[in-house]
């Protein structure tokens, strides 16, 4: 699927932009973002292996609230400096597309309501 290869990419940047951040934040920042992006693509996993059309969407609603919560752990970084501008400006256009990729699809379930 698109959005799972898109957030597995954007995973790998996340690594290593984090990689750099302060080892102050190693069990704070840095762990949120690896976690909530990780979370995205686990939970498009979850989804696509959901027999009903309800659970794939209710999952997939969390997907797309981690891919918030992750926009909004990049901000923070970028703020704080730990985030220089072109990676900062990357990555939020990148997890917004990914945020409209997952859209899309919950509209497709709707439509299709059952098929998989």
């Amino acid at each position: 699927m698109k959005i799972w290869k898109k957030g597995h990419e954007l995973i790998l940047i996340i690594y290593k932009v984090t990689s750099n951040y302060p080892e102050d934040e190693k069990f704070n920042l840095t762990t949120q973002t690896r976690r909530s992006a990780v979370s995205i693509i686990s939970l498009i996993s979850e989804a696509h292996g959901r027999y009903h059309y309800a659970d794939r969407i209710r999952v997939l609603y969390q997907a797309r609230g981690e891919v918030v919560e992750t926009r909004s752990h990049i901000r923070i970084g970028h703020d704080l400096k730990y985030l220089p501008d072109k990676e900062f400006q990357y990555l939020e256009k990148e997890y917004s597309g990914l945020e409209k990729g997952i859209n899309a699809y919950i509209q497709s379930i709707s439509k299709n309501k059952g098929t998989k």
